[in-house]
């Protein structure tokens, strides 16, 4: 090879055929098992819950774009993911307008007054469901029990508090039988819809892998039922669907490993020893303000570069 045949360019020297919105329909269609399973658990108002966040979520990035007179780019589809994913963190029992509160900060407060998608530091979802947690605590923490519809705790309650005996069963539990959020019950529906993302190469394992693991190990190393505390909860919604985020989580995929047993540590210490038994939203959003620093400690160094 000579200099005549070398060719220099800028970066990126990689291209794909994937694009945002490509992206977006992806995720949007891996929730589609979630989606169903909840329907079927929980009947037609979780469907309902689905609709007014999705729609909640794109009138709001609209309205935002038309009065600050930026470009409008509900077509790529990222507020519809945002409104499913805030909806899938929500019990079936939410008021409505409380769901279109919580879907106008997510898109407002927390991607858009940072410049918009690829900007916002933290997941404008899991931000979303933290701020209505602590606005509407009553609410965000009554929950349906299915078959029968009435209310009742949830498993990480149930063992919070002692009621070991009372725990649904382990097919319950990955079916989705049991009290929670509306999209996070069914495990083996958000199983499904991960493969199909990692078949489509949008998302990679080694979040995921490394947020449950992490979460089962430290149970079972704290003597508190593991299977439970990994069945339970947002952890596989959280963990597939929201920690791997690419706008917040850290570019490499050493980082994002990291990334996923911090998330799975916080979790753990939030469950076991904080005052409210779930803590993978927490988690998540805590670890989303690390990521600057895990992205510099495990950012591959140049050939012949220097430390920063």
């Amino acid at each position: 090879m000579n200099e005549k045949t070398l060719t220099v360019s800028y970066a990126p020297h990689f291209t794909s055929d994937l694009t945002t919105s490509r992206i977006m329909l992806d995720v949007l269609i891996a929730l589609c098992p979630a989606l169903l399973a909840s329907v079927i658990i929980f009947g037609p108002r979780a469907l309902l819950i689905v609709f007014i966040c999705v729609v909640s979520c794109v009138v709001s990035e609209w309205a935002y774009e038309k009065a600050t007179r930026k470009p409008v780019t509900i077509r790529d589809c990222s507020a519809c993911v945002t409104g499913a994913l805030l909806a899938y963190n929500l019990p079936v029992t939410i008021p409505l307008w409380q769901a279109m509160f919580g879907s106008a900060v997510a898109i407002i407060m927390v991607k858009q007054l940072f410049g918009g998608i690829g900007k916002n530091f933290a997941n404008p979802a899991i931000t979303g469901r933290v701020v209505m947690f602590l606005a509407f605590s009553t609410t965000m923490t009554t929950w349906i029990l299915p078959p029968d519809g009435l209310t009742g705790a949830t498993p990480l309650m149930l063992i919070s508090k002692g009621r070991l005996s009372e725990l649904p069963s382990l097919i319950d539990m990955i079916l989705g039988v049991r009290g929670g959020c509306i999209g996070e019950t069914s495990v083996v529906a958000l199983v499904i819809g991960g493969a199909y993302l990692l078949i489509k190469q949008v998302i990679e394992w080694h979040t995921p892998v490394s947020f449950i693991g992490t979460v089962f190990i430290l149970s079972a190393a704290l003597g508190g039922q593991p299977v439970y505390q990994t069945l339970s909860g947002g952890l596989f919604l959280g963990a597939i669907f929201m920690a791997t985020d690419y706008s917040t989580v850290p570019l490499t995929r050493a980082g994002r490993a990291v990334f996923g047993v911090g998330a799975g540590i916080m979790t753990v210490l939030i469950r076991f020893y904080g005052s409210y038994p779930e803590g993978v939203s927490f988690a998540i959003l805590l670890m989303n303000t690390l990521v600057p620093l895990i992205d510099r400690l495990t950012f591959n160094k140049p050939l012949g570069g220097v430390k920063a």
